[in-house]
């Protein structure tokens, strides 16, 4: 089953990697504007070999006054794809492999200075792009491989997190970019603020296009309704495929006929020319109240829109030009006569829209039994009662739910009290003090051994200061032996405190013993393998404070709390997009793998889980909580004997069956991890049915049945061509993983080298292929 899931998958990725570049958003016709009087009008027009495209410009004034022209340009010839703005032009190449064989792109601009100069730069080459567009001052493109947004000429941009948003489509806009996302949704970034507001002014749903203009935008949904932020311009109704913005107060729209209607405001009565109002067009471009378009019987190019353009508006521009981008296949329908732009059976795609009006919305059933009429418009008493009675009743249940819940709560703590202020209860100072004299010697033994020489010993004064007595306001989690609190030291740095807890002594003598003996070995071990060892991925031990029975460690702070979090309760997070999650879990893996082979001896950690992978302020993952590790074996063929200790849900059944950890234990627990990554499902859930189900059952046979798109976390953007296979990949590594018998799993050195592989597939597109461990069956 392996053997062939593994075929299937190397099959499915060679054949992608050799489908052509596709484009969603790439114009071939630009409009830049030179001066108040002077408009360069480009396009990309036909090869005679249909290998290359010719860039054409002219000027609407007879004399190009000194503006130098890049049609005789070799690098001009490979574009696929212009744009312009105020005195600029862009280009963007066609996609060519560089020397790791990425698809890959490079944009160029020209502009155009006020003395008559021209300036030519390269401001791009990377990762092959899907879409471009300008504004009037600054120009964007899409990454193909992420949905990324970059953008150019524009030195703020990088102020507004352009990493957080994905994007298949881009329209820029004068301080702002928006788009489409991967769910047919709008998203912005930039300064918009006073502008519009995208979610008040276009509810979630499907869009097919979205147009920008100066401080405008106009998106058509999936059945071809037209809306636009300015509600002072009345819109023309009809089902329309393509929408231009060409200014304040002008519009340009593709019926899907072909045709167009041009509007604007009453002020300027803004029309189309009488002589191109029954032409069918293949598409728009425009620029500060200048529009061009593309016809569709012959693909010239006309323009109109001021009195130099509208004068010649019955002439043709440019013949032959290019109507799209040469792509493999169409979703919906190909443009006319694609066959004299494109070679070797490509074609150029359509917008895909309906053809019909929106439906109207469905009548009340009419069984429905009419409301009942109210008198006055207000409330009877009978109602008022009623009301009374039934919120009284909810809130003696809530009541009630909540002590229930606080007891349960408080007896599954078990021993574990948590005390804010001094220690002065005598019964449990005595208790801790016997406790801690085994643990005084061990500190003092692993000090002396010099692991831990570069840690600062904190004086508990300092530790009260910096945590303000351990108030509950900065109590952020809870370890494998305590809480942890944020802190703020005299020196301005920021840590994470993890104070041990002290036990109840209303317990029999016999369990606070057992329990404080538990704490004081979690305490000791943390200690002691976080002062051995140092490495990017692992959280980082400050220094520690032992005083008046206080049993305190000191860490770097993690500004970005824990992965489980980010999995389930914050769903506007870094992580939500399948790059950054596999980039977790390679740190996470990395991390591990310098646990079971570098660290000599190697160290099994024991509780791996998605809370014990912290995410520091540049989201880097760093395990944590080294409470319950132990000293591993020698080799992978040997094993520890002892019972089984770890976090129900992750803990590998083998271990848990027969006593016998291995690092492969680790592993098992780190596929669980995978597994929670990519169904956003928590290690024990509930199904749809109530039921309590372990993430390895309810996912693993989507997986082996090739069906994993069936579980992937809904809160996610669906992954793009080029992230699925990289998705499936983690997918069979996670079952690997999980085998029942840890012979079987993969090492954490291999899962790195797969993980290195995924995620680049995920930005880069190398060849990889699944796992060789030999793990695999």
């Amino acid at each position: 089953m392996a053997g062939s899931i593994f075929f299937f998958f190397i099959f499915s990725l060679t054949i992608f990697l050799l489908l052509p570049f596709i484009s969603s958003s790439i114009p071939t016709v630009s409009i830049s504007v030179i001066s108040s009087n002077q408009t360069l009008v480009c396009a990309l027009t036909r090869s005679p070999t249909l290998q290359l495209t010719q860039l054409n410009c002219t000027t609407n004034s007879n004399s190009n006054s000194g503006i130098w022209i890049p049609s005789n340009d070799g690098i001009a010839n490979s574009f696929v794809g212009i744009v312009g703005g105020t005195g600029f032009l862009c280009g963007l190449s066609s996609p060519f492999l560089n020397s790791s064989a990425v698809p890959t792109s490079f944009v160029v601009c020209w502009r155009f200075l006020p003395d008559g100069r021209t300036v030519y730069k390269r401001v791009y080459i990377g990762p092959a792009l899907k879409a471009i567009d300008s504004g009037e001052t600054h120009v964007c493109g899409i990454v193909n491989s992420t949905g990324q947004v970059l953008c150019w000429q524009w030195n703020r941009f990088g102020d507004y997190e352009p990493h957080r948003i994905r994007m298949n489509s881009v329209a820029v806009g004068e301080g702002f970019v928006c788009g489409l996302t991967e769910f047919g949704g709008i998203g912005c970034l930039g300064d918009y603020t006073g502008r519009f507001n995208v979610t008040e002014s276009f509810p979630a749903r499907n869009y097919s296009v979205v147009a920008a203009g100066y401080n405008r935008l106009c998106p058509i949904d999936v059945n071809g309704g037209l809306g636009c932020t300015d509600v002072t311009v009345e819109k023309p109704n009809g089902v329309f495929k393509s929408v231009v913005i060409g200014g304040d107060d002008r519009f340009c729209a593709i019926r899907v006929n072909g045709t167009v209607i041009c509007w604007g405001s009453p002020e300027n009565d803004f029309r189309l020319p009488e002589n191109l109002r029954r032409e069918s067009f293949a598409g728009l471009q425009a620029n500060r109240g200048v529009f061009c378009g593309v016809l569709t019987t012959n693909y010239s190019l006309y323009c109109w829109g001021n009195e130099s353009l509208n004068s010649i508006s019955n002439s043709v521009v440019f013949e032959d030009v290019v109507p799209g981008l040469c792509t493999d296949s169409c979703p919906c329908r190909t443009v006319s006569n694609y066959a004299a732009f494109c070679s070797s059976g490509l074609k150029i795609c359509e917008p895909c829209v309906s053809e019909q009006a929106p439906p109207e919305p469905p009548p009340l059933p009419p069984s429905l039994p009419p409301l009942p009429p109210q008198r006055d418009g207000g409330w009877s008493g009978q109602m008022v009662g009623f009301a009374v009675v039934g919120s009284v009743g909810c809130l003696s249940f809530l009541l009630v739910l909540v002590f229930l819940v606080f007891r349960f709560c408080k007896s599954s703590e078990g021993s574990r009290v948590h005390d804010s202020g001094p220690m002065e209860d005598v019964e449990i100072a005595s208790r801790a003090r016997n406790s801690n004299r085994i643990l005084v010697r061990k500190l003092s033994h692993l000090i002396s051994n010099g692991n831990g020489n570069h840690l600062q010993e904190f004086a508990l004064q300092t530790i009260f200061e910096a945590t303000n007595r351990f108030a509950e306001d900065n109590r952020i989690g809870i370890g494998s032996f305590g809480s942890v609190y944020r802190a703020l030291l005299n020196d301005g740095r920021k840590v994470a405190v993890k104070r041990a807890e002290l036990t109840n002594p209303s317990v029999c003598n016999g369990a606070v013993n057992k329990r404080q003996e538990d704490t004081n070995n979690a305490f000791v071990n943390e200690l002691e393998f976080l002062s051995r060892v140092n490495h990017k991925n692992l959280v980082q031990l400050l220094g520690f404070c032992e005083e008046e029975n206080e049993l305190v460690l000191v860490y770097e702070y993690m500004e970005n709390g824990s992965l489980h979090d980010h999995i389930h309760n914050i769903y506007s997070s870094y992580i939500m997009s399948w790059s950054a999650r596999i980039k977790v879990a390679l740190d996470a893996a990395r991390g591990l793998q310098y646990l079971h082979v570098y660290a000599d001896p190697p160290i099994i950690h024991r509780d791996i889980k998605s809370s014990n992978i912290l995410l520091d302020g540049e989201w880097t993952g760093k395990v944590s909580d080294f409470g319950l590790s132990l000293m591993g074996p020698p080799d992978d063929g040997s094993h520890l004997s002892l019972h089984a200790a770890g976090t129900v849900g992750y803990m590998d059944p083998e271990y848990y069956k027969f006593e016998q950890l291995t690092t492969k234990s680790d592993v098992y627990s780190f596929g669980v991890v995978l597994l929670e990554l990519l169904s956003g499902h928590r290690a024990i859930h509930k199904n749809e049915a109530g039921e309590r189900r372990n993430v390895v059952d309810s996912v693993v046979p989507y997986i082996v049945h090739d069906e994993i798109h069936r579980v992937l976390d809904h809160k996610i953007p669906p992954p793009t061509p080029f992230e699925i296979e990289a998705v499936k990949y983690v997918g069979y590594l996670a079952v690997d993983c999980v085998t029942l018998e840890g012979k079987d799993r993969p090492t954490m050195s291999e899962l790195v080298a797969c993980l290195e592989r995924a995620l680049a597939a995920c930005l880069t597109l190398p060849d990889f292929s699944r796992s060789s461990s030999g793990s695999s069956t």
